[in-house]
């Protein structure tokens, strides 16, 4: 029901990203005439939302005649991103009602330790992925990244030496989570 509600709200927008694409490229190129009346109904439907992302695309140093594709380049992916992670998370309320219903304390043991290996690979990849970036410890949405994966990763640098100037650790101790999870599933 709520995936349904969502998949027509995402294909709203994109209806309506798609057609403020269309008609904002259609008055820019004077394929309709800039001082005619549909091109003021397609700029006073349109401006309150390509307004703000023009600026904030000036702000990075784009092109503002550009908005309208990144509005609907914007739709699209995150409307993927969207669809995708409601649908993940509904796959998993499932998984775990499905397991709670079988009433075995060890299945959904089993289940939580899946999901906190799960957590805390997803953890690992955020942290070497903001290595790569120059994204650090101490930066604000890196810390629960730090926070998940310290108790497996700082042990494993007191016995495995980097090599050269790549640190192997991270690879090391995602490895021996999926063993892990491996043996107990």
């Amino acid at each position: 029901m709520v995936l349904d509600i969502l998949r027509y709200a995402v294909l709203g927008a994109l209806i309506f990203s798609s057609a403020a694409a269309l008609g904002s490229w259609a008055v820019k190129t004077r394929r309709i005439s800039p001082f005619s009346k549909t091109a003021h109904l397609i700029r006073r439907s349109t401006d309150p939302v390509l307004r703000p992302l023009e600026h904030w695309i000036v702000g990075r140093g784009g092109n503002p005649q550009n908005a309208e594709w990144w509005l609907l380049g914007g739709v699209i992916v995150g409307g993927i991103l969207l669809l995708s992670a409601a649908g993940w998370i509904a796959d998993r309320a499932a998984e775990v009602s499905s397991v709670s219903r079988r009433r075995n304390p060890l299945e959904v043991v089993r289940l939580l330790v899946f999901y906190a290996g799960q957590l805390v690979s997803l953890a690992i990849f955020v942290r070497v992925i903001g290595s790569w970036v120059g994204v650090g410890r101490y930066n604000t949405w890196m810390r629960p990244a730090y926070i998940l994966t310290d108790w497996i990763i700082e042990p494993l640098r007191k016995y495995i030496p980097p090599i050269g100037m790549i640190d192997v650790t991270p690879i090391i101790a995602f490895l021996i989570i999926r063993m892990a999870m491996f043996v107990i599933f």
